[in-house]
């Protein structure tokens, strides 16, 4: 029996048979060195133990050694940074972040308010411009954390480039960014401490958080041996400007307004809410007018808060959404929720309702024996200046007379030449307005409807069981998205809710694997247009309600249950998915191979040049189908078999016969007798509401002529909006050829925009402006011939060098397809990139010739290719210049082999008659309006 070494060592030593260090280390459990030490003295010399289980298991946090006296020696030698946000409640400016920026030295803090983390850069800039400005010094180092913000691409150029060195701290040790951690820590201890003495609404946090830091500027530190931030750097100015007053508390402002008479009020009532930091005044909100007020002819009642006493401060004053759900006894099993309202209404299947949230005390209102309540309004979009703080230090504004827009939209949109039906599907798609929430949604009771109706159709399918989340699997979120179904003639069939899965969220080999799925190019939407109008076929639309519902799915998903539909008694229970779902990966392969097999029965056969296109041909005519996920376009001559292949779809899906195809993936579809008229004039419209340009001065040119835009530049400081706007206007150009090349030339800097990027953006919304129902007509030409132009800008790229192929194909005299496309290697000469552009037209006109020649519509060969190069032409048809052409590569050859079999010939056209130069460069006004006349670009909205 072995002794306890405690009482006799020696005789525990030769018990255990202790060895080494390790060993007895091992055997008592991992001790620390020390206390090894002491119960064996022969291990006094050892001066370290390395024990990997020890580190795995005790390792913890290096202490910070204190920091004692090492403040910076000057001004803005060292600045800490942090990013503070985002706030649950929106600023009344709308901001929900704020950074701080604090010198080392002084420990003044400056500080700007962010609707996004991404506006940092713009701040940061203006922070350092406004040092360099006030005291002729350079930030030498910023030290912040490792929020990505820091990090860009913008922003590590711009340290770069001013010799500014970057500190962070380790990875989730805040201590090591103490300084701005602490200084956040102290804003916000003294904003809240302002908000709640005075009762002020939380979405004035920004001012109270300003205020805090104007006062802790002027409020002496220890640090600084009783000093304040403010008198470190400007010795010589007074501390205070002007007298502090109690933040929050009721004031009067002198009413300035010059239409006041002898007997109106000469004061206006407001809340104080700081000091102004460009003038010398009080910035004071005034409830009655919605506007933040800077004068300094104020009077205080600084015992009087604003608000009502009794307002609960910790109280959120927002409406919520409150359901209360329960399962139908008729079907227990049942998915769908059955929420009632709070009054006795009609029983309907799915019912719900909005509350507001159960309050303790009436919202804040401040009454006068003379006036009506005053209540605060809704919070108002800020201003969209993004590097000042908004609207926080602006002076009165005072408006004489009434403004007026210089260039309304009006003068460019009309409606006189469209008749009566087209007049009526106009006014319908313009009068809806789609909500952007599910909130927005249940309080309009038609879109409420519409998402009781999907969930309807949901259960009848048996998309899903409600399931508890096996073990070691995930659920993803799904959401809410709206759009307007029409009718035929014009007016609004449906408001249409769809339940979204959030796809983005799946893993490739759990939950999904192959997810290709065909979709309709859309110049062969243009193309069976094109036919339409040539040979006078109908035009039908039909719609597949819930089509993805019905593709079958092998994999196991798990989704979140749908927002505002939560069953009761199934809270924290997910959805086992078992059909396919809108928003999945693989949800549209799954529902395409379910339509090609159905389709397929009826006798229609699949397109080898594009899966999406469905032809069949009997002895009564051929019928043509194009399918762009559920979206369907049906025409041909065999009226016959139209009818059938209707039923059958009807047979086999809950589909909807729209009629004559109106309005289809965003495009606006007019019908007369000249031909077809393509638009995307409320997309267009939409696009100039969402960006402000309505009233913005027109343009003549997509884009300036004779500017070209490089990587150079000032970063512009929202990437995100840049690429979103890019994006939309990329739409756009599916029938407006006339801003293909300025959107190609915008699409090439979608990683680091810069200023003039976004400048040149802006032009081409300018130019929409001037022209927001410009589209393509199509008519009957009495011919099938296919033609195209060919054409390239020569080292048009300031960049690299690169040139710009552009063409446009038109099949039967209508214009099919185009593009505008910056080569990818450098061409020796014009000929060689007038060469490669012909390359590339040969393919387009190639695949349209096996797409006709699929749907037995027979064209004149050879298809015409005109180009205004004598040199390249040559070389398309002879092997010449082999010292200018030996590098060029093997593909691009593919034209002159296409020539040789007699499937294209190529011709000269003059530089003035080149219709693809309009998708290589910049043009001046007359000669863009010339080349849209070619094209058969017109616009029936413009004014008479």
């Amino acid at each position: 029996m072995c002794i306890d070494p405690l009482t006799s060592l020696p005789k525990s030593i030769s018990c255990l048979g202790i060895g080494t260090v390790l060993e007895a280390h091992y055997r008592l459990g991992h001790p620390s060195l020390p206390l090894l030490k002491k119960l064996y003295p022969q291990f006094n010399k050892v001066s370290s133990l390395q024990c990997d289980s020890c580190q795995f298991a005790k390792h913890h946090r290096s202490s910070l050694s204190p920091r004692v006296n090492k403040r910076a020696h000057a001004p803005f030698e060292l600045v800490h940074s942090d990013v503070w946000g985002a706030c649950p409640v929106v600023s009344k400016s709308g901001f929900k972040y704020f950074v701080t920026f604090v010198d080392d030295y002084s420990r003044m803090t400056w500080i700007y308010f962010m609707k996004r983390r991404s506006e940092l850069f713009s701040h940061f800039c203006a922070f350092c411009a406004e040092i360099k400005t006030q005291f002729n010094v350079h930030v030498r180092i910023l030290r912040g954390d490792n929020a990505q913000e820091y990090f860009s691409a913008s922003f590590k150029l711009y340290m770069a480039q001013h010799g500014i060195i970057h500190q962070t701290s380790c990875v989730d040790t805040p201590p090591q960014n103490g300084v701005a951690e602490r200084k956040n820590r102290h804003l916000l201890e003294t904003a809240r401490t302002l908000l709640f003495q005075m009762n002020v609404p939380k979405h004035f946090w920004a001012d109270a958080v300003s205020t805090a830091c104007f006062l802790i500027n002027r409020m002496p530190s220890t640090v600084l041996d009783g000093k304040t931030p403010y008198q470190c750097l400007f010795p010589n100015n007074e501390n205070f400007p002007i007298p502090p007053k109690v933040f929050g508390c009721t004031c009067f402002v002198r009413d300035v307004n010059p239409h006041l008479t002898k007997l109106n009020p000469k004061s206006l009532k407001c809340i104080f809410l700081g000091y102004s930091r460009v003038q010398k005044g009080y910035r004071c909100f005034s409830p009655s007018t919605g506007r933040y007020i800077v004068s300094i002819d104020v009077s205080f009642y600084e015992n009087t808060p604003f608000s009502s006493t009794d307002t609960n401060i910790c109280r959120e004053n927002d409406d919520i959404l409150i359901y209360t759900v329960t399962i139908p006894e008729s079907n227990t099993s049942a998915v769908l929720p059955h929420v009632t309202f709070p009054e006795p209404r009609p029983p309907i299947h799915l019912v719900y309702t909005r509350r507001h949230k159960v309050q303790d005390h009436p919202p804040p209102v401040v009454t006068s024996p003379d006036t009506d309540p005053i209540s605060y309004p809704e919070p108002t979009p800020a201003s969209s200046d993004p590097v000042s703080t908004s609207d926080l230090d602006l002076p009165i504004a005072l408006r004489k007379g009434t403004r007026s827009c210089t260039h309304p939209i009006s003068s460019c949109v009309s409606y006189n030449q469209l008749s009566s039906a087209s007049c009526s599907f106009i006014a319908s798609i313009d009068s809806i307005s789609v909500p952007k929430s599910v909130k927005d949604a249940l309080s309009h009771p038609d879109w409420r409807h519409a998402m009781v109706e999907e969930m309807n159709a949901l259960d009848l399918n048996g998309t899903w069981d409600l399931v508890d989340l096996p073990t070691g699997k995930k659920s993803i979120g799904c959401k809410w998205v709206f759009a307007v179904k029409v009718n035929p003639d014009g007016s609004v069939a449906r408001l249409k809710a769809r339940l979204v899965a959030k796809g983005y969220a799946q893993t490739y080999g759990v939950d999904y694997s192959d997810t290709f799925s065909p979709v309709a190019k859309l110049t062969s939407v243009r193309l069976l247009i094109s036919l339409a109008a040539t040979h006078g076929w109908h035009l039908h639309q039909l719609d597949i309600k819930n089509a993805f519902l019905h593709g079958d799915l092998q994999e196991e998903v798990y989704i979140e249950q749908p927002p505002g539909f939560v069953a009761q008694g199934e809270y924290g229970k997910v959805c086992r998915l078992r059909k396919s779902l809108y928003g999945l990966k693989q949800s549209p392969r799954a529902w395409f191979g379910k339509f090609s097999q159905s389709i397929e029965r009826f006798g229609m056969i699949k397109g080898k040049s594009d899966h999406s296109v469905f032809y069949r041909q009997t002895k009564t005519g051929i019928t043509l189908l194009v399918v762009y996920v559920d979206d369907i376009v049906i025409t041909g001559s065999d009226n016959t078999g139209i009818l059938a292949l209707k039923n059958f779809l009807h047979s086999q899906f809950q589909t909807k016969d729209l009629g004559s195809l109106k309005y289809f993936l965003g495009i606006e579809v007019t019908r007369s007798k000249k031909g077809i008229f393509l638009s995307q004039r409320k997309y267009v419209l939409d696009l100039l509401t969402e960006t402000g340009k309505l009233g913005a001065k027109p343009s003549s040119t997509p884009m300036i002529p004779n500017v070209q835009l490089t990587h150079e530049g000032m970063p512009f400081e929202d990437p995100e909006r840049y690429r979103r706007l890019v994006g939309k206007l990329n739409y756009l150009s599916v029938t407006r050829p006339d801003i293909a090349y300025s959107v190609s030339v915008v699409s090439q800097y979608m990683s680091s925009p810069t200023v003039d990027h976004w400048n040149a953006v802006e032009h081409i919304l300018c130019y929409l402006k001037g022209t927001p129902g410009r589209g393509i007509v199509y008519q009957n030409h009495n011919h099938m011939r296919i033609e195209c132009f060919a054409d390239a800008d020569w080292a048009g790229s300031k960049d690299d060098r690169r040139s710009t192929s552009g063409y446009c194909v038109f099949v039967g005299g209508n214009l099919v397809s185009w593009k505008s496309k910056k080569q990818n290697v450098v061409s020796r000469s014009s000929a060689e990139s007038e060469y490669r552009a012909m390359a590339q037209s040969a393919c387009e006109i190639i695949w349209i010739n096996h797409l006709l020649s699929e749907m037995r519509l027979k064209t004149p060969m050879p298809a015409k290719l005109w180009c205004d190069n004598q040199a390249a032409i040559h070389i398309a048809n002879n092997p010449v210049f082999h010292e200018r052409t030996k590098h060029i590569e093997i593909d691009c050859h593919f034209v002159r082999e296409k020539i040789q079999q007699g499937l294209i010939s190529t011709g000269h056209v003059k530089t003035g008659e080149q219709l693809g130069d309009l998708f290589t460069k910049a043009l001046n006004g007359i000669r863009v309006g010339y080349l849209c006349n070619k094209l058969d670009m017109i616009n029936i909205y413009a004014p008479t």
